[in-house]
């Protein structure tokens, strides 16, 4: 990120680390479409009245005033709920752009977004106050398969499996399932489950000692119902078969009953748990594990929920989560849910810069620099790049008729490999024109209407640096 930027949280990346982004978001994009996913992007604000009600981000979001409103000392006067703020999430966005748009869509509506988004947190090392989130989601009308929550996160393992020539590591994405949680809390006497699971999504921020103390003093828990709330955050599974062996033994363990209501709702999210991690592993094994601990803090998750980490990358956190969410979006007695993820790109590209090294190959998109030999000569050399520009081959000009030495060292600035010198260099008429390849030194005879640049330089690239 550029050095000296003046207000925290707020990144601005250097031409070269753009590039970067810039591979990861066209990569993205090509996995999603590949998969069938639809792009779309929403506006930037919504009502105060959508975005409070949406969990503890809502502590988070940035309301807008009009200047005007400030200096007249009127902007407290209208309700937080009528004001507009700037959206923390893609989901949120999704949700009313459904219901808006409901009569031009076909569904299941499957998209992918990948925009800003901003969210008032603290800042700290790969955590930003303004970033680039990039979604996928798959909403139904009235209805949605559980075999779309299966998909998801293969289609993110896949997108992540791409990044890896950049020097991501391997990804795995941790699943749970909202009603196994919540069967299991209702069975322990727990009536706070949305507290409950708020609490145990701060385990990897602040610990079990003292996520228990804060469901103890803010969920109403004793000293064992905590502990059994730990118990369950403690289960992992590779396959089904496993995952319902342990919950089962967990339950007896906990004298929850399995003829009761509580273990019914517990054991349909360990079906669709289990679902999802076998079927997972019949397309990409080990992609997928059962996790226990998942929880994610948000309130309008109602079923599967994800988690997803890079190996030997702990202290990066959870770099894509989403869920299942049946109540976000309605109209009447229309409802319409869904189930998505989203990765932190912004916090993603961070780390690819600063921990795997990724670098662009080179600053500028042109492949040649075309010279110029002197003013008057310069529509020769705007022609050559015109010409070249027509067949798709990208050019620039160069910005003075400096000595040629100087026109060669601002190439090699930005990272151009080819310096095309024009006929105007040679005395003889009709002489060709010749091209420099100014990273191997070679030159060549070069006609604008059938020269290319080697594959080799034909395009910006991304590489991994060096530590």
């Amino acid at each position: 990120m550029a050095k000296g930027a003046s207000i925290s949280g707020f990144p601005e990346w250097l031409p070269q680390e753009r590039v970067v982004e810039q591979r990861v978001i066209d990569t993205l994009r090509r996995i999603f479409e590949l998969n069938g996913f639809i792009g779309i992007e929403t506006r930037a604000v919504e009502t105060g009245a959508s975005l409070l009600k949406k969990g503890e981000t809502s502590k988070e979001i940035y309301l807008l005033s009009r200047l005007q409103e400030v200096t007249a000392g009127e902007e407290n006067d209208t309700p937080v709920e009528d004001r507009l703020g700037l959206h923390f999430d893609l989901t949120v966005p999704l949700s009313r752009y459904v219901v808006e748009h409901s009569g031009d869509l076909a569904f299941p509506f499957k998209r992918w977004q990948i925009q800003k988004v901003w969210r008032g947190e603290r800042p700290q090392e790969g955590r930003f106050r303004e970033f680039v989130q990039a979604d996928i989601d798959v909403v139904g009308n009235g209805s949605l398969p559980d075999h779309y929550e299966v998909e998801l996160p293969l289609v993110m393992v896949s997108a992540l499996e791409a990044l890896r020539e950049y020097g991501l590591p391997k990804a795995t994405v941790h699943a749970n399932n909202r009603k196994l949680s919540e069967g299991f809390y209702r069975g322990l006497g727990l009536s706070d489950v949305e507290g409950v699971l708020r609490e145990i999504d701060k385990l990897d921020k602040i610990g079990p000692d003292e996520v228990t103390k804060l469901l103890v003093s803010e969920c109403g828990a004793t000293e064992a119902q905590a502990a059994a709330c730990l118990d369950l955050a403690d289960m992992t599974a590779a396959d089904g078969a496993q995952l319902r062996e342990k919950f089962d033994a967990l339950c007896d363990a906990h004298s929850i009953a399995r003829d009761g209501d509580a273990y019914a709702l517990a054991s349909e999210g360990v079906d669709t748990l289990a679902m999802i991690v076998d079927e997972a592993a019949a397309i990409r094994p080990g992609s997928v594990i059962a996790d226990l601990k998942i929880a994610r803090g948000l309130d309008y998750y109602t079923g599967s929920v994800y988690e997803t980490f890079l190996d030997g990358a702990a202290s990066l956190g959870s770099i894509c989560s989403g869920g299942r969410y049946d109540n976000l979006a309605s109209q009447g007695n229309r409802k319409y849910p869904g189930v998505g993820l989203s990765i932190g790109l912004s916090r993603l590209v961070s780390y690819m810069l600063h921990t795997a090294h990724a670098t662009a190959t080179r600053v500028s998109p042109s492949s040649v620099l075309i010279a110029v030999w002197d003013e008057e000569h310069r529509l020769d050399s705007n022609r050559i790049a015109a010409a070249l520009r027509a067949r798709g081959i990208s050019a620039d000009v160069a910005p003075t008729a400096a000595k040629l030495g100087k026109q060669i060292k601002y190439a090699d600035k930005l990272g151009i490999p080819y310096v095309w010198f024009p006929n105007g260099a040679n005395d003889e008429a009709g002489a060709p024109d010749e091209v420099k390849n100014i990273v191997t030194g070679d030159q060549e005879q070069a006609d604008a209407a059938t020269w290319n640049p080697a594959e080799d330089y034909a395009a910006q690239g991304v590489v991994l640096g060096k530590e």
